[in-house]
């Protein structure tokens, strides 16, 4: 297998989500990068060679950086900083996401700013290219001096220590070195540093999390209009000459994509004329303004996370064309928690709209279909309690988007007294996402279900497509049955991105929805 190329400070969101999608590809770095990195290590030995005071390098860290280390304990300084700072709780990291974090940590260490020796790189890529999977568990960084105690978990079985998955058993990272052949790092003066400081676990879990959404986005904008659909609303205020004079791209953009997925259907065809009503419910018509408005978040998030991504913030920094060795702050993670809080609103909105899709579809005033979407009610419940499950889910949806940024706990001492809590705000995207993804799941379902009602009038050709599928693995509900594993069906369709996959040789627009 040809390994994907890492080409440090140029990785882009396409090629992170191959990594991400792909967990058997090899990864390798572009060799350019290694003058840079042997410049960099040549700085750090010239130091430790010195009597001046560095931090990191020769004397303690936090609030005990006034301390200085004897020359003969520099190399023992960095074994205890990582053996001290892996304090972790919790579950483990899944495992897309600790390949992730050891890619972007390599590629940073390699953009030659961190004083390590090319050896550090290779190492944790030989993690990833061997399956070594760090056991790194998921609580326990405030998101500033660096994700500390996540990353020392990481870097943990690179020296032999810790804990790793190896072909699906967890183990002592020593024993896990040994049986893929592997053998022990021995750090040299910065380079455990080097290794914990710096924003990669945050930064990974908002990657993940943003290109969950990218696929969860999709899947809502189709059932939107299969809603729309069944619901027999109008496709008049997704005219372009509207969301023009607005200006907002997003919106622009979903507009065409609902445009697009409407055309040909018999449904809108059947109710042009005569139809009394004058306007259609919000969670109709504002889609374009509402999903608009979220697609340009996920757009911001995902140039923030690209440059983090790209980025070297570890601490101290070395410039090797001058000797310098610069004491600074690029391991707060005030960016990513940002980014984080924006996914965070906007997952919560694409599932709250959603949500008022479905109380719409069983509300018969408003959507002029059988009450709770059932052909004999009250004998049958319908859908009656699965918009419950949908309100509920959005419900804390609301509690999971308070912003984790706006919240600081001084650290070390009051040393690290600003503190961004990014991990956190990246780590709380993924429940969110499931909740949001069900709820358009449900959507889905009900959707399909008030279709049902209009035969034997058709959808539009792409909705159609859609349809099929759900139907393959969901029957129509003439009578009341159990729709758990059907809403479990449907969240896999939704998760996975196959709704997009279905339609999207018929629907080119789609394309202009998604992130990478």
């Amino acid at each position: 297998m040809t390994p994907e190329l890492l080409h440090p400070g140029e990785l882009t969101l396409a090629q992170l989500r191959r990594l991400v999608d792909a967990p058997d590809l090899q990864v390798a770095l572009d060799p350019s990068c290694l003058p840079a990195v042997r410049a960099s290590a040549g700085t750090v030995r010239r130091a430790t060679a010195g009597d001046a005071p560095v931090y990191g390098v020769n004397t303690g860290f936090g609030k005990l950086a006034t301390q200085r280390i004897a020359r003969e304990d520099l190399a023992l300084l960095q074994l205890k900083l990582l053996r001290s700072h892996a304090v972790g709780v919790g579950e483990p990291l899944p495992g897309r996401v600790v390949r992730l974090i050891l890619v972007l940590k390599a590629a940073s260490l390699a953009r030659g700013f961190s004083g390590v020796r090319e050896e550090v790189m290779a190492g944790l890529l030989q993690l990833l290219n061997r399956r070594v999977v760090p056991v790194v568990p998921a609580q326990g960084s405030v998101g500033a001096s660096g994700d500390l105690a996540p990353l020392a978990h990481l870097c943990l079985p690179l020296i032999g220590e810790g804990e790793a998955f190896y072909q699906g058993q967890r183990m002592p990272g020593g024993q896990a070195l040994e049986r893929a052949g592997l053998k022990p790092l021995q750090l040299g003066a910065k380079e455990g540093l080097a290794l914990i400081n710096g924003t990669q676990v945050s930064t990974a879990l908002a990657l993940d999390a943003l290109l969950a959404a990218d696929k969860l986005f999709e899947a809502a904008v189709i059932t939107g209009a299969l809603t729309l659909d069944a619901a027999r609303g109008s496709d008049a205020p997704f005219d372009p000459r509207i969301h023009a004079v607005r200006g907002q791209p997003g919106q622009i953009a979903c507009a065409s994509a609902y445009r697009a997925l409407m055309v040909g259907s018999a449904i809108r065809q059947s109710h042009l004329k005569d139809d009394d009503r004058v306007q259609d419910p919000y969670c109709l018509r504002c889609q374009p303004q509402v999903m608009g408005a979220c697609l340009d978040q996920m757009r911001y998030a995902a140039g923030v996370l690209v440059r983090e991504a790209n980025a070297v913030t570890d601490n101290p920094l070395v410039f090797a064309e001058n000797g310098d060795m610069l004491s600074g702050g690029n391991f707060h993670a005030e960016p990513v928690a940002l980014a984080a809080d924006a996914l965070a609103v906007a997952i919560a909105e694409i599932g709250a709209i959603s949500e008022r899709r479905v109380a719409m579809l069983v509300d018969t005033v408003v959507s002029r279909l059988p009450p709770f979407l059932t052909p004999e009610p009250g004998l049958n419940s319908g859908f009656m309690i699965v918009h419950v499950t949908a309100a509920a889910l959005a419900s804390e949806n609301k509690s999971l988007a308070h912003p984790a940024s706006v919240d600081s706990l001084p650290t070390s001492a009051n040393q690290e007294d600003h503190v961004s809590m990014a991990t956190f705000a990246a780590r709380r995207l993924h429940p969110m996402l499931t909740n949001t993804a069900h709820i358009v799941a449900i959507e889905l379902l009900a959707a399909a279900q008030g279709i049902e009602f209009l035969r034997p009038l058709a959808s539009a050709p792409g909705l159609e497509a859609v349809l099929r599928l759900v139907r393959s693995v969901s029957p129509a509900m003439p009578a009341d049955r159990s729709l758990a594993r059907d809403i479990e069906a449907m969240h896999h369709l939704v998760a996975a991105g196959d709704l997009a996959r279905a339609i999207e040789q018929r629907i080119p627009e789609l394309q202009a929805l998604r992130l990478a």
